[in-house]
């Protein structure tokens, strides 16, 4: 049995917060540069530069690449060879959090959802924590802005629609969204489990690095056919028009109920910010 002390998953939550804030993943950098490439001349291809060029003063000043500096996702997998001690796990990673959103001038966006009262320090985060072999805590940590998060949406198709009406539904819920997410955006899908789990796919989705493709040749096959679709609509970088409306899209699966075939579209804009760390 391996010990670990909370207070370094609290340190490493802090060191992830504050690099996330302030720079892109390196697959979200190259999949701009690429568009920007690939884009025509005009409003698009002009916003496609901006995009770029802000991504790269905001890391070369360390300043947040972002207003929206997020709301704290933290996925954990805990190996069930690990032995917790100290705070509690939720204390710490919130600890974390708070630290890091202060120190780094981050902007607080977390509030109550009635009153609107703000927390006034980022907390607490949305924390996932599963439970797999080994003697390692894998900690993915992602700042989700709402500007995307609020165009994400929940299909309960009928096991009849299959692969197309799972297409349908990606390219639907992007079509409706426009330039509201602040595209050209990140798809990540969820295909199967039940409400809740299609949900948490969708996220863990887009933690995957852009470029990436499903190992199961009919998911890769869903995510290719979408996002030639999704690039045919024409919306373009920030609503300008143009070749480039999304830069990727990635699905994530669960077996589901022989009655049901969920399946969850979560948003993400052009600015994805996340950071992997084992302990």
């Amino acid at each position: 049995m391996r010990k670990v002390d909370t207070k370094e998953i609290e340190n490493a939550i802090y060191e992830m917060a504050l690099d996330a804030g302030v720079s892109l993943t390196d697959s979200c950098k190259r999949a701009l540069y690429d568009a920007r490439q690939i884009e025509d001349e005009g409003a698009a291809k002009f916003a496609l530069q901006a995009l770029c060029d802000n991504f790269e003063l905001a890391e070369r000043e360390k300043m947040p690449v972002c207003q929206d500096t997020g709301m704290a996702v933290v996925m954990m997998e805990i190996g069930q060879e690990v032995a917790l001690e100290g705070k509690l796990l939720s204390d710490a990673v919130n600890d974390g959090v708070r630290r890091a959103y202060e120190d780094g001038y981050f902007r607080k966006s977390v509030c109550d959802p009635i009153t609107r009262k703000n927390t006034g320090d980022n907390t607490p985060a949305v924390i996932h924590t599963t439970i797999v072999a080994g003697d390692r805590i894998n900690i993915t940590f992602m700042p989700k802005g709402f500007g995307s998060e609020n165009m994400s949406r929940v299909y309960m198709l009928k096991p009849a629609q299959g692969v197309e009406g799972i297409i349908d539904a990606i390219v639907e819920t992007v079509k409706l969204t426009g330039s509201r997410p602040c595209p050209p955006v990140i798809v990540g899908v969820g295909i199967g489990g039940s409400f809740d789990t299609c949900t948490y796919l969708a996220k863990r989705a887009l933690t995957r690095d852009l470029g990436t493709h499903s190992q199961r040749e009919d998911i890769a096959q869903i995510e290719e056919r979408a996002l030639k679709s999704i690039n045919a609509l024409g919306i373009g970088c920030q609503g300008f028009h143009g070749k480039i409306t999304a830069l990727g899209v990635n699905c994530e699966w669960a077996p589901t109920h022989i009655a049901g075939l969920p399946v969850a579209i979560n948003i993400q804009c052009h600015c994805m910010r996340c950071r992997k760390e084992v302990l």
